[in-house]
């Protein structure tokens, strides 16, 4: 499942057991490619957008904490 493919349907079906395991994946971040742990990060994103519920615990995993770059 990628961000681009979640359907409200997809949304709706998720557990807060599929939540944590997308949660361990980011936590532990042994992807084989960069690219693969961006595509959980944006699916935990798109999440986020739409079932905050569940993605509450791990929001940590977002850091969408406002920093100066300067």
């Amino acid at each position: 499942m990628s961000a681009q493919t979640l359907s409200k349907q997809d949304l709706d079906a998720l557990t807060p057991n599929d939540l944590a395991q997308l949660a361990q994946r980011l936590e532990n971040d042994d992807y084989s490619d960069p690219f693969e742990g961006l595509k959980d990060w944006h699916l935990l994103r798109a999440i986020a957008f739409h079932r905050k519920d569940l993605v509450e615990p791990y929001l940590y995993l977002l850091d969408n904490e406002p920093y100066d770059e300067a």
